[in-house]
């Protein structure tokens, strides 16, 4: 059980990704605020995300396995269409 518990809890690069991706999701508004459970929009906060997630991918070239890597360019590509369709909509 506690075995079980820990792999849950237990952090890696993917885990890592899917953390930030969470992030720029509720900057987004994409998904709710998991404390307020209201979509804020704030979208600094999601281009400064989307711009980790980019520097992250520069500097673990050649150094992921092929479904970190996968999940990485997915994830970015994801969050730009995202940020896209909603900086576009504003103007």
């Amino acid at each position: 059980m506690a075995d079980q518990k820990a792999d849950q809890s237990k952090i890696d690069f993917s885990n890592f990704v899917l953390s930030l991706n969470t992030s720029a999701l509720i900057h987004l508004g994409d998904i709710p605020d998991p404390q307020s459970r209201e979509r804020i929009y704030d979208i600094q906060s999601a281009k400064q995300t989307i711009d980790i997630l980019e520097l992250l991918k520069t500097k673990t070239d050649g150094n992921l396995d092929s479904e970190e890597f996968k999940l990485l360019d997915d994830v970015i590509y994801d969050l730009r269409m995202k940020y896209v369709k909603i900086t576009q909509a504003e103007k």
